[in-house]
């Protein structure tokens, strides 16, 4: 199996996992105690800086940053349709699932699971970490490993902010990383296929 193909099944199944225990439970077990310790560390300059990391996760910012991703990869140029899709179908599934699981944000009466931010941040940054397997290795690395962390910043800023509960975030990055895998995946088969 193709690691696209593993880290697509295990970001789904881990989604939904989270999302059955949401919906049967409210709080995951654990889930405050995290958010409590997360905040405990959140003096006004961490805040500030989760402020700023938190853009990396606004559509606003990765809708045209997908366009960059275009000219600088020439995988994601050939097949400029899929990534494009991608970054559109996250947000909307994204919406869609908030309202079908319906929970309410920690601090907040409007819907919080899973975490948009988490989601946008993951599909892109995911993709990021497909797309530079056409780099030379020690840039290949340097990029994947900057490109997984600010996945994993994003969505501690959504708890620091005090916008999202915990399993909000990882939901967030799983369905996001779910959204990268299977461009990631469509791209293969549309590479394989010569097309």
């Amino acid at each position: 199996m193709k690691p696209r193909v593993g880290v697509l099944i295990a970001a789904l199944v881990l989604f939904g996992l989270l999302a059955l225990g949401v919906i049967a439970l409210g709080t995951l077990p654990g889930e405050a105690a995290a958010r409590d310790a997360l905040l405990a560390l959140a003096a006004p300059p961490v805040v500030a800086i989760f402020r700023v990391i938190n853009y990396a996760g606004s559509w606003r910012l990765l809708l045209p940053a997908t366009l960059l991703l275009i000219l600088a990869f020439p995988l994601a140029r050939k097949r400029w349709w899929v990534w494009v899709g991608m970054m559109l179908a996250a947000p909307a599934a994204e919406g869609l699932l908030k309202i079908t699981v319906a929970r309410a944000r920690p601090e907040d009466v409007s819907m919080g699971f899973p975490s948009g931010h988490a989601t946008a941040a993951a599909a892109f940054f995911g993709t990021v970490i497909y797309l530079a397997a056409s780099l030379p290795t020690a840039t290949r690395t340097l990029v994947r490993v900057g490109a997984a962390l600010v996945i994993v910043l994003v969505a501690l800023a959504r708890i620091v902010l005090r916008a999202h509960w915990p399993g909000d975030a990882l939901a967030g990055i799983a369905l996001g990383l779910a959204f990268a895998s299977a461009a990631a995946v469509l791209g293969g088969v549309a590479t394989r296929r010569g097309t």
